[in-house]
């Protein structure tokens, strides 16, 4: 996975999904990871994991933290009670 964006908190927070291939999100702080089957993002609302097939990133604005992807979404989850620590990666606490 690739890491790309990180950049300062937002007020608001909108998921916008279209015909379940268009994802439209606001309010993000930071692309933790991505490949073409998730997204680990976090929004000024929290840590959202996006699965899905084909995923590609259509537009990337770190100024105003708005993301467009493309692909086909399987699911869509805010995380709760995720704390990075120099022991644990964030990727390896979502996987036990």
């Amino acid at each position: 996975m690739e890491s790309i964006m990180e950049t300062n908190n937002y007020g608001s927070h909108e998921i916008k999904v279209t015909d379940r291939s268009i994802i439209s999100l606001t309010g993000i702080n930071k692309i933790s990871s991505f490949d073409d089957q998730e997204f680990l993002m976090e929004s000024n609302m929290g840590v959202i994991l996006l699965k899905g097939e084909g995923l590609e990133i259509v537009k990337l604005d770190t100024h105003d933290g708005n993301v467009k992807i493309k692909g086909k979404l399987a699911s869509f989850a805010y995380l709760e009670n995720i704390k990075k620590s120099k022991e644990e990666s964030l990727l390896s606490k979502l996987f036990k």
